[in-house]
């Protein structure tokens, strides 16, 4: 290399620091600019071959993990509609893939069918239909994807593979087009294999009836189907696309995302069609890593990520998982995590159609650890755009750029996310843009950080946000009166069955709330009996109270105190049930996540017979449960095993009962003589949380973002315990009392380690040892473990309660 060339080498690669410092000063990081590493040149050529974008999406269903998003008031609901779909204002989601409801749990909660039967129909059950309404009000072009997780008991008699699921998708179809919804894509069923010869009769099907357009994507759950698409002619004809889940490994870092030679091989389209299932913001850099690699690793063109919302209570699993955060509706408050603003930098500067470019896309400097860049160039064959993620970097790095192959040398728009931050304004910052010379520009990027340059213009970050959260007030009660037939009431959210408004039966006018299932369903995770929840998880003190029609010999339930479910294993809840049979037999049941069901209490009374009306009330007051069966105390108990949760319906499988007046007045006693609420570090405004929500004895505590879930939720007893889940107790770990000792969570036994004091100056110090509850090292971050240290009085160790 010459003298001359190394002199102008040096002096582009200081003009890219002073560009890295200029970004900085435009707030991109919040400290000056990292020296960066020697300079990496990358070509980004339009000539370049390259498969072509399918999109960047997220998923409705596998529960009803949107379900609570249709009960938000306005304005805050068509906020986070908005930066959901609205193109150019946040996620810009271009793909929106919904669950075919089948009255059973499939993960997160039910979602109701539109046949809950052969001979019936409804279109306008559930929220999907509304959902999609509203993404395509906002963003025409967004391509719509259905899929089964389960199905109702009569299709097939109880075989997914059938020709009645084929005819449940049809009518499923033709309840789209009565919404004016053209659905683009249609899977088979979610994770659970595939049927050869039902995807050829599948794709016959489409056809013949109108739906040629409909393209099939196969088997959304791993790559094996690919082998059938290439050793079958008839099947590949029958496959649009094969989409895998989690390509990159479940929950993982997505840092390597390889696919087997039979799926690049296949000719299909190749998709991540379901990938994520991390918390709404722990999950950015994940997301960062996954969207770029996915296709640099294994040419996957499309990336949805589960689920679109956290639109569920906390007491439900997966409560954080999503793009944005929205479990309260009574309060409107919300809130779009770190994941929307990642996807946003594909999302708003692409669209389904551009091409990608193979060779402007790679690893910086040819390592991994630098970080990965992808450029894509739009239909038009001239604009252009390159997304960078350095997530992995250990330091700033300049990058050096040449345009060529027709495309646009204009300027050079650039944004930018510090993923690592913490401050949302931190998230989508546009830049001060680039002019490049001729058609060379160079950049400075971060470590930590997400860039999209380009040369489109039209993007934006929305500037609405919510109001603070509050708990659900009470009294509360619900005629039902108000609800069209068919649809889910206020705030009710089914778990197993489906539970819908319809017209009272028994004599009585109105409307009221029926279980619909007549049958058992075909099941995706753990078959339980049908109930519905409704309500805040911090609930203490309350009776509940509802009357109650059964249809038919069987049980119907009335729950209260429901806390957590373990919905694969086991399906069991943490709650208090009061189930009265058609016989007058009544009982007071505890059950919890391990599946185990005892029974606290039980008599009998007058047969309450089927098409009669008749009254249940739970009372809870601090450790004692009352039962009432029209009007009079039936039976009473002691226990002290839940202290808090929602209110809910149940009944025996099958049971179509009916529901009406339900009624919610507060109580007194103290939830067992204390208050329940969130712990939160004074030095880091994160909670005291039970990691993954685990009720594993032993799991050491963290500090996490504050999200309102179960395992942030602590309770502080008369007898001086800090109760999560209700059974479990802030624990030092082997009744340790020198400093460095875990705490953890671990059954509730009255041990001098259980026990805490909370100070008026924000300290929290365990009786047994005299020591304080600790953020270790004094950390701030998400994952921060907590320990018993030495009373220092530092913020570390001082704690507010929520």
């Amino acid at each position: 290399m010459s003298a001359f060339r190394r002199l102008f080498r040096r002096l582009r690669a200081s003009t890219a620091v002073l560009t890295g410092l200029v970004l900085a000063a435009g707030g991109l990081v919040g400290t000056a600019a990292v020296p960066a590493q020697a300079a990496t040149s990358i070509t980004i050529n339009g000539a370049s071959g390259g498969r072509t974008f399918d999109g960047v999406g997220a998923i409705s269903g596998g529960g009803g993990n949107s379900r609570l998003l249709i009960d938000y008031p306005e304005p805050e609901r068509g906020q986070i509609l908005d930066y959901l779909f609205r193109p150019g204002y946040g996620a810009s989601l271009q793909i929106l893939k919904a669950e075919v409801g089948g009255d059973t749990n499939s993960t997160s909660g039910a979602e109701p069918s539109h046949q809950h039967t052969r001979s019936d129909l409804n279109c306008d059950r559930g929220y999907e239909w509304w959902l999609m309404e509203q993404a395509k009000a906002r963003n025409p072009d967004i391509k719509l994807y259905g899929l089964a997780w389960g199905a109702p008991g009569w299709i097939g008699g109880g075989n997914f593979w059938s020709t009645d699921m084929i005819n449940y998708l049809l009518s499923w179809l033709g309840c789209a087009k009565q919404h004016g919804l053209s659905i683009d894509y249609l899977g088979g069923w979610n994770e659970r294999g595939y049927n050869v010869s039902w995807y050829e009769q599948l794709r016959s099907a489409l056809n013949s009836n109108g739906y040629g357009n409909v393209k099939i994507v196969a088997a959304d759950s791993d790559w094996n189907v690919a082998n059938d698409v290439n050793s079958n002619p008839a099947f590949a004809a029958s496959v649009s696309a094969i989409g895998a889940h989690y390509p990159c490994g479940y929950r993982s870092s997505q840092s390597n995302c390889s696919v087997p030679s039979a799926a690049t091989s296949s000719g299909k389209p190749l998709w991540a069609s379901e990938n994520g299932s991390d918390d709404y913001n722990g999950g950015a850099q994940a997301v960062a890593r996954g969207i770029n690699r996915g296709y640099i690793d294994g040419r996957m063109t499309a990336y949805l990520n589960w689920p679109v919302v956290a639109a569920l209570t906390p007491n439900l699993p997966y409560p954080t998982m999503g793009l944005a955060l929205a479990s309260q509706p009574w309060s409107g408050s919300y809130s779009i995590g770190k994941n929307a603003w990642v996807m946003a930098h594909t999302s708003q500067f692409t669209a389904p159609g551009w091409r990608y470019l193979d060779s402007s896309s790679g690893y910086i400097g040819g390592n991994r650890n630098n970080g990965s860049y992808v450029s894509l160039k739009s239909t038009n064959n001239s604009d252009y755009s390159t997304v960078i993620e350095t997530m992995d970097a250990g330091s700033a790095q300049t990058l050096d750029f040449n345009v060529t192959g027709g495309l646009s040398t204009g300027t050079v728009h650039v944004w930018s996310t510090d993923v690592r931050s913490g401050n949302t304004a931190d998230y989508f910052v546009h830049a001060p843009d680039i002019t490049p010379s001729g058609s060379n520009f160079s950049l400075t990027v971060q470590p930590g950080h997400m860039y999209t340059l380009t040369t489109t213009t039209g993007q934006g970050k929305g500037t609405a946000t919510g109001p603070a959260k509050s708990s659900m007030k009470l009294p509360y009660s619900d005629s039902f009166d108000g609800n069209a037939t068919g649809t889910e009431v206020k705030y009710l959210m089914d778990w197993q069955g489906a539970f819908e408004a319809v017209g009272c039966g028994g004599g009585r006018s109105g409307k009221c709330v029926r279980q619909m299932s007549p049958q058992k369903p075909i099941t995706w995770d753990k078959l339980t009996d049908p109930h519905a929840l409704l309500g805040d998880v911090s609930w203490g003190n309350y009776t509940a109270s509802s009357d109650v029609m059964l249809e038919q010999p069987g049980y119907v339930e009335l729950i209260g105190r429901a806390g957590g479910h373990d919905y694969d294993r086991t399906g069991g809840q943490n709650a208090y049930r009061l189930r009265v049979s058609d016989t007058g037999a009544w009982s007071i049941l505890n059950t919890n996540t391990d599946g185990t069901v005892s029974t606290v209490a039980r008599g009998s009374t007058a047969a309450l017979g089927t098409n009669r009306w008749h009254t249940l009330g739970l009372t809870f007051s601090g450790t004692t449960i009352t039962a009432v069966i029209d009007g009079a105390t039936v039976g009473s108990v002691n226990d002290r095993t839940w202290a808090t949760g929602q209110i809910g319906y149940g009944t025996s499988q099958g049971e179509t009962a009916q529901f009406d007046n339900l009624s919610i007045t507060p109580g007194s006693g103290g939830n067992d003589g204390g208050t329940t609420g969130a712990i939160v570090g004074v030095g880091s405004g994160r909670c005291v949380d039970v990691p993954n929500q685990s009720q594993t004895a032993g799991t050491q505590v963290e500090l996490w973002d504050c999200n309102g879930g179960s395992n942030q939720q602590w309770t502080d007893t008369s007898a001086g315990e800090l109760r999560v889940y209700g059974s479990y107790c802030l624990d030092a770990a082997g009744q340790g009392t020198t400093p460095g000792t875990k705490v953890d969570i671990w059954d509730c036994n009255g041990g001098s380690n259980q026990k805490w004091t909370l100070h008026a100056d924000g300290t929290i110090s365990g009786d047994q040892s005299g020591l304080c509850l600790d953020a270790t090292g004094a950390g701030t971050a998400n994952g921060t473990l907590l320990q018993l240290w030495t009373c220092n009085g530092t913020s570390n160790q001082k704690w507010t309660r929520d």
